[in-house]
């Protein structure tokens, strides 16, 4: 877990150089096209079948999780990079806002006051967070965050439901990054193409070795380690990010910005930890960010 927060905090410094060459779609769709040679490969080489019985599945699993990434990618290009990593990884709170309306609409004599505890102190770090760095400007970046969080979240959800339904993870993975190429080449033709230099090849194809990567290494940590302790050292990707962030691009992060990461992380992971305990036997198959692969 702590080497794929590391390589998605490198690819989110990637991620950011590669904005100032390429749009938004043409980034998603270079990573996906990448992903996907990678995981097809892989996947033949180790006898793997790629042929799903559950495609309804995977293509909604697609729509929330290529919007989330496309979003992501998009609040990186346009925020601090530590701030846009934070607001990415709302979705644990998030969730814990899904599972309080769910309780509300299904008509529960009483909404767990812990859950909606994590979810106001989550929402008083983002605020914290937002207030004292960002510029008029960055407003979009901002609630593209926020968003990229809240979507993420549903894919979750439909990630769980397909390990449930018996897939497995790599036909997951494949199948997204399949729909960030396809959705990825619709924004890019949309918004007019650009052209290649070496660097912006290269940190295109960096973007989805690392993404990729990453994403092997985070499923291997949710397959053999424990959710709880998993949560907690994925949060160490915003600890990176502010390295990367103070060291490459001078960002500015002052204390009351602090508080709030601070406020996000710990609310996460109290909003995992009673997730756990009012489900113990759900297994968590990856978190995707973007769940991002």
């Amino acid at each position: 877990m702590l080497g794929a927060s590391f390589l998605f905090a490198t690819m989110g410094v990637c991620v950011k150089l590669a904005s100032a060459h390429y749009s938004t779609g043409e980034i998603v769709f270079y990573r996906g096209l990448v992903g996907l040679l990678f995981i097809g490969g892989l996947t033949r080489w180790r006898g793997g079948e790629l042929r799903t019985p559950v495609p309804a599945m995977h293509l909604w699993r697609s729509i929330s999780g290529v919007a989330a990434l496309s979003l992501w990618f998009y609040a990186i290009g346009t925020l601090p990079l530590p701030t846009a990593i934070t607001l990415n990884y709302m979705s644990s709170i998030w969730m814990a806002l899904f599972l309080i309306g769910g309780a509300i609409m299904l008509g529960a004599a009483k909404v767990d006051g812990r859950l909606v505890l994590t979810v106001l102190v989550g929402f008083a770090g983002v605020a914290l967070v937002l207030q004292p760095t960002l510029e008029p400007q960055q407003f979009k970046g901002a609630m593209a965050g926020l968003f990229s969080g809240m979507l993420s979240a549903l894919a979750y959800l439909q990630v769980t439901a397909l390990g449930r339904a018996g897939e497995p993870e790599y036909r997951v993975v494949f199948y997204f990054s399949m729909g960030s190429m396809s959705v990825g080449l619709v924004l890019a033709l949309a918004g007019g193409l650009h052209g290649h230099t070496w660097a912006g090849a290269g940190l295109l194809l960096a973007t989805g070795l690392l993404a990729t990567s990453a994403q092997i290494l985070m499923t291997r940590a949710y397959a053999i380690g424990r959710t709880l302790s998993n949560a907690s050292l994925q949060y160490m990707g915003i600890a990176f990010s502010f390295v990367y962030g103070t060291l490459l691009f001078d960002d500015k992060i002052n204390a009351l910005s602090l508080i709030g990461i601070v406020l996000i992380v710990a609310a996460g992971l109290a909003a995992t930890l009673l997730r756990q305990q009012a489900s113990p036997h759900a297994k968590d198959l990856t978190k995707d960010s973007t769940l991002e692969a």
